[in-house]
This record gives C-alpha cells, sequence and structure tokens, in this order.
C-alpha cells in the first residue's frame, strides 16, 4: 500500500516518519520544503503538490490546521481531487467543523473517492511515539480496511460511527481537555496564594479523584514555566471555536466551553497564541498577580 500524506507540521511529521518506520511507502507534499526534506531524509519521496499525491497514492492522509486548509488541499488547485483515480481513498486526520466533514465527504462523491474522518488527541509527544487516540468516522468497512495502517499513528483506534462523529468525538476530547487544564491552572494558582507549594498539592492530589492525564501531562510544565508547544494556545482556540459552533448548532449548552474560550481569546491577544495549551496558567497569573513557576 503507498500512503500519501500531506501536512508535515507538529504533528503530521511525527506521524508520516512512524508511517515511513512500519515499512509503508510515503509520498509527501508540505508547503514547507524543510518539512519535506526531513521526511525525504527518512525515506519518503516527494511530490509538488496533492494532485501529485494523490495519482501515486491508494490512500491519502491529510492533517492540516483547519476546516479551509483540508478544502483547499482536496478541491484547489492541483488538488487531491485532480488526482482521483479508481480505488484511492482520503483520510482526514485533521481537527474540524464535523458539519464541513460531512460536505467535504458528500462533495467527494463524484470523484468516487470514499472517506474517513479520523482525528487524533495526545500532541506532539504521542504523534513521535506512535500512541495517538484516533477517533475515526464513516463506513465501518473502510475502518477496518484501515485499521492496521492508522494503528500505525495511534495506541487507541476507535470507530464512532458515520462521517463526522470522529470530529464530534476530538471536539468532546477538546473541551475536556481545555476545561481540565484551566481547572488545574485555577487549582494550582489558589495553592499559591494560599502559602502552600503547589508542586507538592500536585504530588499530594494526582493519585487520587482529581488526578488525570491532563494533569501529568500539564501541571509539570506549569510548574517549570515549560510552554514550549506540543498543541498550540492558537489551535486549541480553534477547536474550541468549532466546538462552540457545533454546540450552537443543535442547541447543546456549553458554559464551561464558552468560559475557556474567553480565557484563549485573552491569551491570543497577549501574544501567547504559539505557547502551548499548558500557558492556561499565565490567564491566572496575571489576573491574580501569582506565579506557580517554582
Amino acid at each position: 500500500m503507498k500512503v500519501g500524506f500531506i501536512g508535515l507540521g507538529i504533528m503530521g511529521r511525527p506521524m508520516a516518519k512512524n508511517l515511513i518506520k512500519a515499512g509503508y511507502d510515503v509520498v509527501v507534499f508540505d508547503f514547507n520544503p524543510a518539512a519535506v526534506e526531513d521526511l525525504v531524509s527518512c525515506g519518503a519521496q516527494k511530490a509538488a503538490c496533492g494532485k501529485e499525491v494523490a495519482s501515486q497514492a491508494d490512500v491519502v492522509i491529510t492533517m492540516v490546521p483547519n476546516s479551509p486548509h483540508v478544502r483547499s488541499a482536496v478541491f484547489g488547485a492541483n488538488g487531491i481531487a485532480e488526482g482521483a483515480h479508481e480505488g484511492l481513498v482520503f483520510i482526514d486526520m485533521s481537527s474540524i467543523d464535523p458539519v464541513e466533514s460531512k460536505k467535504i465527504a458528500k462533495d467527494l462523491e463524484p470523484y468516487n473517492i470514499p472517506m474517513l474522518d479520523a482525528p487524533v488527541s495526545g500532541g506532539e509527544p504521542k504523534a513521535i511515539d506512535g500512541t495517538l487516540s484516533i477517533m475515526v468516522g464513516g463506513e465501518k468497512e473502510l475502518f477496518d480496511r484501515f485499521f492496521d495502517l492508522l494503528s500505525v499513528m495511534g495506541g487507541s483506534v476507535v470507530y464512532v460511527g458515520p462521517i463526522g462523529s470522529g470530529n464530534v468525538a476530538k471536539l468532546a476530547n477538546q473541551m475536556i481537555v481545555a476545561i481540565n487544564i484551566a481547572a488545574c491552572a485555577e487549582a494550582f494558582t489558589f495553592a499559591k496564594k494560599a502559602g502552600t507549594d503547589p508542586e507538592l498539592v500536585y504530588q499530594a492530589i494526582r493519585g487520587g479523584l482529581a488526578g488525570s492525564t491532563v494533569m501529568d501531562a500539564k501541571v509539570p510544565m506549569m510548574l517549570d514555566g515549560n510552554y514550549k508547544p506540543g498543541f498550540r494556545i492558537a489551535l486549541h482556540t480553534k477547536d474550541l471555536t468549532n466546538a462552540l459552533n457545533a454546540a450552537h448548532a443543535i442547541n447543546s449548552p456549553a458554559p464551561f466551553t464558552a468560559s475557556v474560550m474567553e480565557i484563549l481569546q485573552f491569551l491570543n491577544a497577549h501574544e501567547c497564541g504559539a505557547d502551548d495549551h499548558d500557558a492556561i496558567v499565565k490567564y491566572y497569573e496575571a489576573i491574580s498577580g501569582t506565579s506557580i513557576v517554582k
């Protein structure tokens, strides 16, 4: 099986590398020449555009920032659709609006290109070690066919339902992650202002009901003042925008998500958009006058 991969950013680059390590024949395209050359040095072939990727591949994966980028990669000039051929399958692993996933799948029907939406969670570390959580929507037969391929990049690959369901699951995930990070930032700022060492509070509570994967991943970064992006504030803002739009469209209340969105907007306005989302703690530092950095 020859795999096309479009989008070699923080997440896409290690994901594509894991496919190469697993023995897949991979052809790549990205607007960043350095990213492409990095993959070529690992054994990938480079293509000049999405059309060229699609014309050579059995399946094309996209890992790009948002809905307009996916649509452009598929239907834009020299895009995937122009490279359509019998048997080609499209898997979008970007995190986008589930409504747009459904529209793209519908618009691909005249090209006879079936689609899965398969967004991921876990950030750069799990992209590197191939243990991402992958949530998949689309036809079950298609999911079963590409399960082994997706498993190279993910430690958990779960079928969620029809097309768009993968992104519904991803948005639910992003809502929970953002709210959890904000809760941690708020609680440990409280601990510091109360005169108690936040690192010791972390050690005291992480094994109890308050403990979580998010806490263990992000609180040590907060305490170290480490905001190196594994998942940027700007990208989480994008996800929560999609989550709120989707929630509003079906009259599903999302007050906690909306509150965290305002925190992210504050951080974007203060030039923190390129920071990791653990930088939510900077908001609490700004409004409390207290830093938990040890």
